[in-house]
Protein backbone atom coordinates (compact mmCIF):
# COMPACT_ATOMS: atom_id res chain seq x y z
CA UNK A 1 0.00 0.00 0.00
CA UNK A 2 1.44 3.53 -1.00
CA UNK A 3 1.46 6.20 1.80
CA UNK A 4 0.57 9.26 1.17
CA UNK A 5 3.01 11.69 0.82
CA UNK A 6 4.17 15.26 1.34
CA UNK A 7 6.65 17.80 1.14
CA UNK A 8 6.90 19.74 4.29
CA UNK A 9 9.14 23.03 4.09
CA UNK A 10 11.49 22.48 7.17
CA UNK A 11 13.52 25.77 7.94
CA UNK A 12 15.14 24.15 11.26
CA UNK A 13 12.60 26.68 13.64
CA UNK A 14 10.17 25.41 16.35
CA UNK A 15 7.38 26.10 13.79
CA UNK A 16 8.44 24.21 10.72
CA UNK A 17 9.60 21.36 12.80
CA UNK A 18 6.54 20.50 15.09
CA UNK A 19 4.94 20.65 11.21
CA UNK A 20 7.00 18.26 10.09
CA UNK A 21 5.85 16.41 13.92
CA UNK A 22 2.51 16.61 12.86
CA UNK A 23 3.03 15.30 9.13
CA UNK A 24 4.88 12.35 10.22
CA UNK A 25 1.83 11.93 12.94
CA UNK A 26 -0.59 11.91 10.16
CA UNK A 27 0.99 8.61 8.21
CA UNK A 28 2.42 11.30 5.45
CA UNK A 29 5.95 9.84 3.72
CA UNK A 30 7.79 13.14 4.30
CA UNK A 31 10.08 15.19 1.98
CA UNK A 32 11.53 18.05 3.58
CA UNK A 33 12.92 20.79 2.06
CA UNK A 34 14.95 24.02 2.92
CA UNK A 35 16.29 26.83 1.19
CA UNK A 36 19.66 28.72 1.45
CA UNK A 37 18.49 31.91 0.73
CA UNK A 38 20.85 34.56 1.40
CA UNK A 39 19.62 34.46 5.17
CA UNK A 40 22.22 35.68 8.03
CA UNK A 41 23.16 32.38 9.17
CA UNK A 42 23.32 28.58 7.94
CA UNK A 43 22.84 27.42 11.46
CA UNK A 44 18.99 26.75 10.63
CA UNK A 45 19.61 24.93 7.64
CA UNK A 46 21.87 22.46 9.75
CA UNK A 47 19.51 22.01 12.52
CA UNK A 48 16.60 20.75 9.63
CA UNK A 49 19.24 18.29 8.38
CA UNK A 50 19.55 17.46 12.12
CA UNK A 51 16.05 16.83 12.36
CA UNK A 52 15.04 15.80 9.45
CA UNK A 53 17.66 12.98 9.74
CA UNK A 54 16.04 12.15 13.33
CA UNK A 55 12.60 12.09 11.67
CA UNK A 56 13.34 9.83 9.17
CA UNK A 57 12.36 11.84 6.33
CA UNK A 58 12.43 9.73 2.83
CA UNK A 59 14.34 12.44 1.37
CA UNK A 60 15.85 15.84 2.43
CA UNK A 61 16.77 18.93 -0.25
CA UNK A 62 18.20 22.26 0.26
CA UNK A 63 18.02 24.57 -2.49
CA UNK A 64 19.77 27.52 -2.78
CA UNK A 65 18.06 31.01 -3.74
CA UNK A 66 19.51 34.01 -4.04
CA UNK A 67 17.47 36.27 -2.23
CA UNK A 68 19.89 38.57 -0.75
CA UNK A 69 20.21 39.62 -4.34
CA UNK A 70 17.17 41.64 -4.63
CA UNK A 71 17.55 42.56 -0.54
CA UNK A 72 15.16 44.51 1.34
CA UNK A 73 15.09 42.74 4.45
CA UNK A 74 17.14 42.54 7.81
CA UNK A 75 17.30 38.81 7.18
CA UNK A 76 19.35 39.14 3.36
CA UNK A 77 20.97 42.31 3.96
CA UNK A 78 23.69 43.01 6.41
CA UNK A 79 23.39 46.96 6.24
CA UNK A 80 19.82 46.66 7.57
CA UNK A 81 20.17 45.78 11.47
CA UNK A 82 17.64 43.24 13.04
CA UNK A 83 15.99 45.08 15.65
CA UNK A 84 15.97 44.11 19.40
CA UNK A 85 13.96 46.34 21.05
CA UNK A 86 10.50 44.07 21.29
CA UNK A 87 8.36 43.20 18.66
CA UNK A 88 7.55 45.68 15.72
CA UNK A 89 4.15 47.21 14.94
CA UNK A 90 2.61 45.86 11.32
CA UNK A 91 5.63 44.59 8.51
CA UNK A 92 8.83 45.12 10.41
CA UNK A 93 12.17 45.23 8.37
CA UNK A 94 12.72 41.15 8.88
CA UNK A 95 9.77 40.42 6.32
CA UNK A 96 11.80 38.93 3.51
CA UNK A 97 9.40 39.93 -0.04
CA UNK A 98 8.15 37.42 -1.71
CA UNK A 99 9.97 34.24 0.56
CA UNK A 100 7.19 32.23 1.13
CA UNK A 101 5.66 32.56 -2.21
CA UNK A 102 8.61 31.54 -3.78
CA UNK A 103 9.55 28.74 -1.28
CA UNK A 104 5.94 27.56 -1.99
CA UNK A 105 6.49 27.52 -5.62
CA UNK A 106 9.20 25.59 -5.33
CA UNK A 107 7.71 23.40 -2.67
CA UNK A 108 4.72 22.91 -5.42
CA UNK A 109 7.49 21.86 -8.28
CA UNK A 110 9.19 19.16 -6.04
CA UNK A 111 5.14 17.68 -4.86
CA UNK A 112 4.63 17.37 -8.49
CA UNK A 113 7.66 15.00 -9.10
CA UNK A 114 7.03 12.88 -6.01
CA UNK A 115 3.31 12.81 -6.44
CA UNK A 116 2.66 14.29 -3.25
CA UNK A 117 -0.62 16.04 -2.73
CA UNK A 118 -0.10 18.09 0.57
CA UNK A 119 2.40 20.40 0.98
CA UNK A 120 2.77 21.26 5.11
CA UNK A 121 4.25 25.07 6.03
CA UNK A 122 4.28 26.20 9.75
CA UNK A 123 3.08 29.74 8.96
CA UNK A 124 0.99 30.93 12.02
CA UNK A 125 -1.48 34.11 12.26
CA UNK A 126 -1.82 34.24 15.67
CA UNK A 127 2.37 34.70 17.47
CA UNK A 128 3.33 35.87 14.06
CA UNK A 129 6.06 38.84 13.27
CA UNK A 130 3.21 40.70 11.14
CA UNK A 131 4.09 39.09 7.71
CA UNK A 132 1.66 39.45 4.85
CA UNK A 133 2.90 35.73 3.73
CA UNK A 134 1.63 34.19 6.95
CA UNK A 135 -2.22 34.76 6.77
CA UNK A 136 -4.73 32.46 5.48
CA UNK A 137 -5.96 34.37 3.10
CA UNK A 138 -2.07 34.24 1.15
CA UNK A 139 -2.68 30.28 1.98
CA UNK A 140 -5.70 29.83 -0.19
CA UNK A 141 -4.92 31.99 -2.77
CA UNK A 142 -2.07 29.95 -3.36
CA UNK A 143 -3.65 26.58 -3.16
CA UNK A 144 -6.13 28.28 -5.80
CA UNK A 145 -3.01 29.21 -7.99
CA UNK A 146 -1.49 25.55 -7.38
CA UNK A 147 -4.86 23.61 -8.79
CA UNK A 148 -4.79 25.57 -11.75
CA UNK A 149 -1.72 26.34 -12.55
CA UNK A 150 0.29 22.47 -12.15
CA UNK A 151 -0.64 19.57 -14.79
CA UNK A 152 -0.88 17.51 -11.20
CA UNK A 153 -3.60 20.23 -10.60
CA UNK A 154 -5.11 20.40 -13.85
CA UNK A 155 -5.67 16.80 -13.72
CA UNK A 156 -6.44 15.66 -10.15
CA UNK A 157 -7.55 19.11 -8.38
CA UNK A 158 -6.01 17.07 -5.04
CA UNK A 159 -3.24 19.69 -4.40
CA UNK A 160 -3.37 21.32 -0.68
CA UNK A 161 -1.56 23.59 1.18
CA UNK A 162 -1.84 22.15 5.02
CA UNK A 163 -1.24 24.79 7.76
CA UNK A 164 -1.61 22.68 10.86
CA UNK A 165 -0.37 26.16 13.13
CA UNK A 166 -2.25 28.64 11.97
CA UNK A 167 -4.81 29.36 14.39
CA UNK A 168 -2.12 28.08 17.33
CA UNK A 169 -0.40 29.98 19.96
CA UNK A 170 3.44 30.11 20.07
CA UNK A 171 2.49 28.15 23.80
CA UNK A 172 0.12 25.52 21.90
CA UNK A 173 2.58 24.92 19.05
CA UNK A 174 4.60 24.01 21.87
CA UNK A 175 2.57 22.24 23.80
CA UNK A 176 1.63 20.16 20.16
CA UNK A 177 4.83 19.01 19.64
CA UNK A 178 6.28 18.20 23.30
CA UNK A 179 3.30 15.68 22.55
CA UNK A 180 4.69 14.68 20.13
CA UNK A 181 8.29 14.41 21.01
CA UNK A 182 9.63 17.41 19.53
CA UNK A 183 13.33 18.33 20.51
CA UNK A 184 13.46 21.96 20.46
CA UNK A 185 16.84 21.71 21.56
CA UNK A 186 17.63 20.68 18.08
CA UNK A 187 15.96 23.78 16.73
CA UNK A 188 17.69 27.43 15.94
CA UNK A 189 14.52 30.12 15.46
CA UNK A 190 16.93 32.93 16.05
CA UNK A 191 17.20 35.90 13.37
CA UNK A 192 21.16 36.41 14.01
CA UNK A 193 22.06 32.45 15.40
CA UNK A 194 25.52 32.64 16.03
CA UNK A 195 27.61 29.75 13.90
CA UNK A 196 27.03 27.52 16.51
CA UNK A 197 23.38 27.80 16.90
CA UNK A 198 23.50 30.00 20.19
CA UNK A 199 20.35 32.24 19.75
CA UNK A 200 20.62 36.17 20.61
CA UNK A 201 17.61 35.96 23.02
CA UNK A 202 16.45 40.09 21.68
CA UNK A 203 15.25 39.50 18.23
CA UNK A 204 11.58 39.48 17.49
CA UNK A 205 11.82 35.87 16.96
CA UNK A 206 13.81 34.99 20.39
CA UNK A 207 10.97 36.95 22.14
CA UNK A 208 7.98 34.93 20.41
CA UNK A 209 9.78 32.05 21.32
CA UNK A 210 10.67 32.77 25.15
CA UNK A 211 7.07 34.03 25.54
CA UNK A 212 5.75 31.00 24.46
CA UNK A 213 7.78 28.06 26.17
CA UNK A 214 7.19 30.27 29.39
CA UNK A 215 3.56 30.42 28.69
CA UNK A 216 3.43 26.54 28.11
CA UNK A 217 5.41 25.59 31.30
CA UNK A 218 7.81 24.55 30.11
CA UNK A 219 11.81 24.98 30.48
CA UNK A 220 13.21 27.00 27.23
CA UNK A 221 16.11 24.77 26.51
CA UNK A 222 16.95 27.25 24.01
CA UNK A 223 21.07 28.28 23.79
CA UNK A 224 21.84 31.48 24.16
CA UNK A 225 24.79 33.81 23.24
CA UNK A 226 23.97 35.80 26.33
Amino acid sequence: MVKKRAVILLSGGLDSTTCLAVAKSEGYECYAMSFNYGQRHKAELLAAERIASSFGVKEFKVIGIDMDGIGGSALTDESIAVPEEGVEEGIPVTYVPARNTVFLSLALGWAEVVDADDIFIGVNAVDYSGYPDCRPEFVKAFEVLANIATKKGVETGSLCIKTPLIDLSKADIIRAGVALGVDYAETVSCYQASDEGEACGKCDSCRLRKEGFEAAGQADPTRYCV
